[in-house]
């Protein structure tokens, strides 16, 4: 039987929208993105049908364009409809997205994130049964401050050859990501929250962060704290990564670290993420978008459909959360069909049968 690798990511009771559907955001994204997205709806449509029926279903899924438009400013940036469908529904589902390198470009993934002040990056690392790595057993959440740091986007030509780039910490939002970090630990029945920092060489801006987490810390005192350099957790980290429970850092670290922890476990194919904010959730695979195989039923949705199992937690539809990711990964640990990424043979559309079919007789 496959290991639940997302355990309750919100502390919320289970609840059945029998009535009323749902109305979800969808950005399906660019290259593989429109087909795992495609994958993730067949797949809610089973489970949608096998709970409710054919009058009712709980989520209603509402797509938006993201392609690129030009600002007043001369760059490039999200459309206005995307930001007013995630203002309206306040929960959404994010496909990956590419942003050209180079000048007239800003990061879309990093300009939604700003506009929805989605400031806590949680993304859960948990092996899974039955895909062997060199590492099987890992269980670490990452919990990242998402809206400033080194990604504030502040940088500058000081004379030709010569850029600045600045990195912002704020006490408002060092705090807000470290009291979030503990309040997860606590309402999940984790034991540990590491603050990872460079105060020894920052020592006003990863100071400022540090003081904040000993703060929040001290509100939580069920909650085992401690502070470690990041280099020391990076290190520690692909010795033994039992040493850490969840993880909170500033933005660039927890870009790093999380994706270290992905690949602990298989792979940024296998790794859900969840962004909260204050005016709402969204929920994204953060693999590449992969336009070599796009289009070619090569694609594995596993994370955009573990993503939208935390999406569903977040709407408090546990039972429906439950039913797929535990078909989604009983099918990986069977083996019989892997997409090539997990060294099996089987086309995205094949993998996504079978889960369905997992659901329907569940």
């Amino acid at each position: 039987m496959a290991t639940r690798i997302l355990r309750r990511v919100f502390s919320t009771p289970a609840r059945c929208y029998s009535s009323q559907p749902i109305k979800c955001t969808l950005i399906p994204g660019d290259g593989i993105g429109p087909e795992i997205s495609a994958a993730v709806q067949k797949i809610f449509a089973a489970a949608q049908a096998m709970f409710c029926g054919a009058l009712q279903v709980p989520v209603e899924w509402e797509s938006v364009d993201v392609t690129p438009v030009r600002g007043p400013d001369g760059k490039f940036t999200i459309p206005q409809g995307a930001i007013d469908s995630m203002n309206k529904n306040k929960v959404g589902l994010k496909g990956p997205l590419m942003t050209p390198v180079g000048k007239g470009h800003r990061s879309l993934n990093l300009a939604l994130r700003k506009e929805l002040n989605l400031y806590a990056n949680v993304r859960p690392a948990r092996s899974l049964v039955g895909y062997e790595t060199p590492y099987n057993d890992v269980d670490i959440v990452t919990v990242r401050e998402n809206t400033e740091g080194e990604y504030s986007g502040i940088e500058h030509e000081i004379v030709d050859g010569v850029v600045q780039s600045i990195k912002l910490i704020t006490e408002e939002a060092s705090s807000r990501v470290a009291e979030f970090a503990f309040k997860y630990a606590k309402e999940n029945g984790r034991k540990k929250v590491t603050a990872v920092h460079k105060a020894n060489i920052m020592r006003m801006s990863d100071g400022l962060f540090l003081r904040c987490c000993r703060e929040a810390a001290e509100k939580f005192p069920e909650v085992q704290f401690e502070e470690r350099y990041l280099d020391t957790v990076c290190l520690n980290m692909v010795q033994d990564p039992t040493k850490y429970d969840v993880l909170v850092m500033p933005n660039l670290y927890g870009d790093i670290l999380s994706d270290m922890c992905a690949g602990l476990i298989g792979g940024l194919g296998l790794t859900p993420s969840g962004n909260i904010g204050l005016k709402g959730a969204l929920f994204e695979s953060v693999h590449g978008t992969a336009p070599d195989i796009a289009g070619k039923d090569l694609a594995n949705p596993t994370a955009l459909l573990l993503s939208a199992c935390m999406m569903l937690r977040y709407l408090e539809m546990n039972r429906h959360a439950d039913i797929i990711e535990k078909a989604c990964l009983s099918t990986i640990s069977e083996g019989t069909y892997r997409t090539g990424d997990l060294g099996g043979k089987s086309k995205c559309s094949e993998f996504t049968n079978e889960i369905c079919r997992k659901v329907q007789s569940s």
